[in-house]
């Protein structure tokens, strides 16, 4: 008996110890993702900086409880932790990103976005792509301090012969990093750091001609002058005989350019869309995007490799042109005729395209007083032309598009109505 009350006491004690309430948990901190995408394009003397504005938290759940993203900058090899960064670099600009209206009102990344609750506030949407542009000037060019040693000049190479091959150059990075802000305050994790050169910019080439047909367009541009490709000497440097050609090899990107677009910071530019996905050595591009009575503006950039990265020219002015279909269909193909009794029947082959109004039936006595007969293009391809019997006519048929373009005509045919 006294054994089976000390089983029931001590049940009894560990259901209790159960039920007891131990130390509050702390509350869940959402944090917002790194930055998506982040890139750095040098384009002349400035630049572009491109990322995804997070919409995300770092455990997957939306929507991001982010306030802003920041994007920071510093100059020259210094070894810079990313603790460090808000107190070294410098920071090159900022977006504001709505918001939600409460942080803890998430839903799971497998939950679809309608069920999330709507973003709040001004600034870019959750997942927008954002721009920010740095002007690089004196104070840009101002390294970090640096524990390293000054690094000595390498020696000249030389290949198998022993000849002189020119140095490599020494260039100066600029390094670029972003990272998301909370509602209250706190960092995100850092995107990865890219690093831009600062070396002088390649000259632009000439501004490019724009022609087209029915179906491309051709935008070509002559290169840089060689000249303007090497670096002028110092003024009092010593008469010397040049060893080897420092001429950069040079590639171009082609951009199509809209008339006005609006920055995230807020300036006014020209919205650049890069048509070709890799530099071009050619000098010459082929756009298919033919659209009767739209605009294409037309901007081109030289690029120069500086070690694994690259450096775009300032951009020479764009070339405008407006698409006027001035092309005429091709003529119809085997005219034929079949008489009857009081009528003359045409047929003919259909032309193919795409943008065909339809065609134009020319009768006369002979085939240099040819007039038309119907007052608006025809859709069929055949067309019963009732004329008195025993007269002789001579027929040709013209096609027409939907700009008013008359193709020539074609081949002729003599019928007699019976």
């Amino acid at each position: 008996m006294f054994l089976c009350v000390l089983r029931v006491l001590c049940v009894g004690s560990v259901i209790s110890a159960c039920g007891k309430s131990g130390s509050p948990l702390p509350p869940i901190v959402r944090i917002p993702a790194a930055p998506a995408e982040f890139a750095a394009a040098r384009r002349g003397d400035s630049v572009e900086l491109t990322f995804t504005v997070p919409s995300a938290n770092t455990d997957g759940t939306r929507p991001a409880n982010v306030e802003r993203v920041e994007v920071f900058a510093y100059t020259g090899s210094a070894e810079v932790r990313n603790e460090q960064i808000v107190k070294l670099a410098t920071r090159v600009g900022q977006v504001a990103v709505k918001r939600p209206r409460d942080p803890n009102a998430t839903i799971e990344p497998e939950e679809p976005a309608s069920d999330m609750e709507p973003t709040i506030g001004t600034g870019l949407e959750q997942g927008a792509k954002a721009r920010l542009r740095e002007q690089l000037g004196s104070a840009t060019l101002v390294p970090l301090a640096t524990r390293s040693k000054k690094p000595q000049a390498p020696p000249v190479p030389s290949n198998a012969s022993g000849a002189l091959l020119p140095p490599a150059p020494l260039v100066v990075s600029r390094t670029y990093v972003s990272s998301p802000v909370s509602l209250n305050g706190r960092r995100g994790p850092w995107s990865p750091r890219i690093e831009v050169p600062l070396a002088p910019p390649p000259p632009p080439p000439e501004s490019p001609t724009v022609t087209y047909t029915e179906t491309t367009i051709t935008v070509s541009w002559s290169p840089p002058s060689a000249a303007s490709t090497l670096a002028p000497p110092a003024a009092d440097a010593l008469p010397a005989k040049l060893l080897w050609s420092t001429a950069p090899t040079l590639t171009y990107t082609v951009y199509d350019v809209t008339p006005t677009g609006a920055q995230t910071d807020g300036a006014k530019a020209p919205a650049e869309t890069r048509l070709t996905q890799d530099p071009v050595s050619g000098t010459t591009y082929s756009d298919t995007r033919v659209t009767w009575g739209a605009e294409r503006c037309y901007a081109i950039r030289t690029v120069e490799a500086v070690g694994s990265a690259s450096i775009e020219s300032d951009a020479v002015p764009s070339t405008c042109v407006t698409l006027v279909d001035t092309f005429p269909p091709a003529a119809p193909k085997e005219l034929k005729s079949v008489a009857g009794e009081g009528v003359i029947n045409l047929i003919w082959q259909p032309n193919d395209e795409k943008d065909l109004a339809g065609y134009i039936v020319l009768r006369g006595p002979s085939a240099d007083q040819l007039q038309p007969i119907t007052a608006a293009p025809v859709k069929e391809t055949t067309f019963p032309d009732k004329v008195a019997a025993g007269t002789r006519y001579v027929y040709a048929v013209k096609a027409v598009d939907k700009a008013g373009n008359a193709s020539a005509p074609s081949n002729t045919i003599e019928e007699t109505a019976r």
